[in-house]
């Protein structure tokens, strides 16, 4: 009996102990999966971390990769800027198309790309320069997502999807340019937001459903994707969220490197480890030759002039830099400057019904070598460029959206978007938001370096002028000793001269009265 007991004593034992096993057979494998992605990411960050630190990080190198995050503003700067101070020639070959990308170019000094930090992979890493521009992650993801609908929406000019995917293919095989649907991000964001525009076109069964209320624009549901539902989805977590910090740290699913999917795999699995990620996109900025602020647009340009600019002009020998012309205070303003909030202007040649490149756009390219350039120059070149493309720009979005019209974004129409889903898209991008501050940070500390460096040269062209007069009576640093007394009695008999002529008018004075 008590044998009995025993032996059922026994299975129960065995049963809780198994049971146990597999109560803790998650906890093992969770353990198992998170030390090995722990690894993945540790391991990629020490191959990623102090690569970059050689040479002077202000000095402008043979090749500058222009790391054009998208939405803030970086296609003004290409058109307003870095077309005004390269050639074309200079321009490195389809720049933007990751398939036929070409650096090996001889003459090439220029790219301005979507492709991730690990495109300088495939550059001389010693000889190049990288400069980019942040911007701050909540209105990042609401113009990708105003973006993704306007381009998407230019193709309901179509009866259905099978056609407009058609005539995209004949534009883009007969005139051979890069379409916005050949560029990351787009080549994934607009032809989701195209299926989506014509699956709801088709469920209310025409183009526009008139509305008497005053609508949303962010939540016309009938019309489009709704803002909540877009940060929501896979896509949107796979290529939006936190995508400056992935695109710096060259983890986009656009990568060279072979081993980023299972790094960002790992990080959205178990974000703690995004820390890790975070300081390599840290270190990426602080060796970066300019870091702009799309908020702080005016200061961005100015910088970037004066960082950038100044030295591609003094390295082909344009540059006639006036110190007195563009010396400004924190507190001045242009009014001809306008704020560049969402000038992705013209973003490369439409795939629908042959839309062409902007006049403005054309009007704006190789004007290098014309003349002396100044950097004050480059900038009342910039105000003006930017200006056209604002107008260019508004006009486009109007033409757009025509087809969606009560989707009629703006700044206050954003004012109206729900609290909780701005604290949604805080969350899902706070790696983003902690890397804007960084770059708020090192932003400021370039406008410190600007002023120093202003302040010094204007020290350095009196040291300049004394130095002329030093170098009179001073050769290869040894002054001869009859230059310096006939120097000395020169001086002597000016002062002498000057206190005698004082004297004599003072002596005319007092006999006048």
């Amino acid at each position: 009996m008590a044998r009995a007991a025993l032996g059922l004593g026994g299975v129960h034992a065995l049963v809780l102990l198994a049971v146990a096993s597999v109560a803790l057979l998650p906890l093992v494998i969770s353990d198992d999966g998170y030390g090995h992605c722990e690894g993945v990411v540790r391991g990629w960050a020490d191959s990623s971390t102090g690569r970059d630190k050689d040479g002077d990080k202000l000095s402008l190198k043979d090749l500058l990769f222009f790391l054009h995050i998208p939405r803030t503003g970086g296609r003004t700067y290409f058109h307003c800027f870095l077309k005004k101070l390269y050639t074309n020639a200079q321009e490195c070959p389809r720049s933007y198309d990751k398939l036929r990308f070409d650096p090996s170019h001889p003459d090439c000094k220029l790219v301005v790309s979507h492709d991730d930090y690990s495109l300088t992979s495939k550059l001389p890493r010693e000889r190049t320069s990288v400069v980019t521009i942040l911007r701050n992650p909540v209105d990042r993801v609401f113009s990708t997502y105003e973006f993704s609908v306007e381009v998407a929406a230019r193709f309901l000019v179509h009866k259905n999807l099978t056609s407009a995917k058609l005539m995209s293919t004949r534009l883009l095989t007969k005139s051979r340019a890069v379409s916005t649907l050949d560029i990351w991000p787009w080549k994934y964001l607009v032809p989701w937001m195209r299926q989506d525009l014509f699956a709801r076109r088709d469920a209310r069964g025409g183009d526009k459903v008139p509305s008497s209320k005053k609508v949303n624009a962010y939540d016309v549901e009938d019309m489009v994707m709704p803002l909540h539902q877009y940060i929501n989805d896979p896509v949107a977590h796979e290529i939006i969220h936190n995508g400056a910090t992935f695109q710096i740290t060259g983890l986009t699913n656009n990568s060279y490197f072979d081993g980023a999917h299972e790094v960002r795999h790992c990080v959205r699995q178990h974000p703690d480890l995004g820390r890790i990620v975070l300081e390599v996109a840290k270190n990426r900025l602080d060796q970066m030759l300019y870091v702009g602020l799309t908020e702080d647009h005016e200061e961005s340009a100015r910088l970037f002039a004066h960082m950038v600019g100044a030295q591609v002009l003094s390295q082909s020998g344009t540059l006639n830099l006036d110190l007195k012309e563009d010396l400004h205070t924190e507190n001045d303003s242009h009014p001809s400057m306008v704020e560049p909030e969402d000038e992705e202007t013209n973003e490369h040649l439409n795939s629908t019904h042959g839309w062409q490149t902007n006049e403005a756009l054309n009007s704006t390219s190789d004007e290098q070598g014309k003349g002396n350039m100044t950097v004050g120059k480059l900038m009342e070149a910039y105000e003006t460029c930017i200006a056209k493309l604002r107008k260019s720009q508004s006009n486009r979005r109007k033409i757009s959206l025509k087809k969606v019209e009560e989707a009629n974004f703006s700044k206050e129409a954003r004012k109206l978007v729900p609290e909780a889903i701005l604290k949604e898209i805080i969350s899902f991008n706070s790696l983003d938001m902690e890397l804007y501050d960084h770059a708020k940070k090192i932003f400021t500390q370039e406008h410190l370096m600007l002023k120093a460096q202003q302040s010094g040269v204007g020290q350095d062209r009196l040291l300049a002028e004394q130095k002329g007069w030093t170098e009179i009576i001073c050769s290869n640093g040894i002054c001869s000793p009859w230059m310096v007394v006939m120097l000395g009695l020169g001086i002597t008999a000016i002062i002498a001269l000057v206190s005698f002529a004082v004297t004599t008018r003072r002596r005319t004075s007092k006999l006048k009265v």
